[in-house]
């Protein structure tokens, strides 16, 4: 067993993959640099919006009542669940009623996501350094290339209220915008056009989208010559 498979045993014991089409977790190499980034809507027994980046082989994810916001002065709760596999990332579909998460998924946005050394406090020695020793310190900088999240970020662990109750929040920066409420204005998906009401109802893509042209998901990561 694999360290990324010992992640996955827990998504793995709340699901039936002989009813859900979720992915059990397919072999795909890690990024090293430009690691996935993508937000799942998701009309489950509450509409959500389930946040997800790539690190250490899995996808570490976060479930966002209100969705992310571009606005600085939104604290957004981000709950802490379970680790979910890298070809998750470009799922978008009907997870049966019955089954954990029942409900209509829809690829809200996608990209990736890099550590933001520019706004991290001077380590000391011993400190935290990777993204993975941030993330169990309890705080970690990022900067978002996404379709609609874009710039520097910050996932902060809410003291004295539970391991898993985290805050989203958007630093001010080029990509802020006070006042706009994204999940109002762009609520579709970036994969396919369509609502979670049109993925429930079996609506066929939009004509044009990636997925009904034929080309599938966007890509994971830029070519290493785009990265900048």
């Amino acid at each position: 067993m694999t360290a990324a498979d010992d992640k996955l045993k827990e998504y793995r014991e709340k699901r039936d993959f002989a009813r859900t089409a979720e992915p059990s977790g397919g072999v795909i190499e890690p990024s090293e640099d430009h690691r996935l980034l993508c937000v799942q809507k998701h009309a489950a027994t509450a509409l959500h919006y389930d946040f997800r980046l790539e690190l250490d082989g899995v996808l570490k994810s976060w479930a966002v009542p209100k969705g992310p916001s571009l606005d600085p002065a939104d604290k957004r709760l981000a709950v802490m669940t379970e680790d979910h596999p890298l070809d998750y990332g470009d799922f978008e579909g009907v997870i049966p009623a019955g089954e954990y998460g029942g409900g209509a998924v829809v690829l809200w946005d996608t990209g990736w996501w890099e550590q933001d050394h520019t706004r991290e406090k001077k380590p000391r020695e011993g400190g935290p350094s990777t993204p993975a020793e941030h993330l169990a310190a309890g705080e970690l900088k990022i900067i978002l290339h996404g379709e609609k999240l874009k710039g520097s970020w910050t996932l902060v662990q809410m003291k004295g209220r539970g391991e898993r109750n985290w805050l989203l929040i958007k630093h001010r920066d080029e990509a802020s915008r006070p006042g706009y409420d994204l999940v109002t204005e762009a609520p579709l998906s970036v994969l396919s056009g369509r609502g979670v009401e049109e993925v429930l109802e079996g609506t066929p893509p939009v004509p044009g989208s990636r997925i009904a042209e034929g080309g599938g998901s966007p890509p994971v990561s830029p070519a290493a010559d785009d990265a900048g």
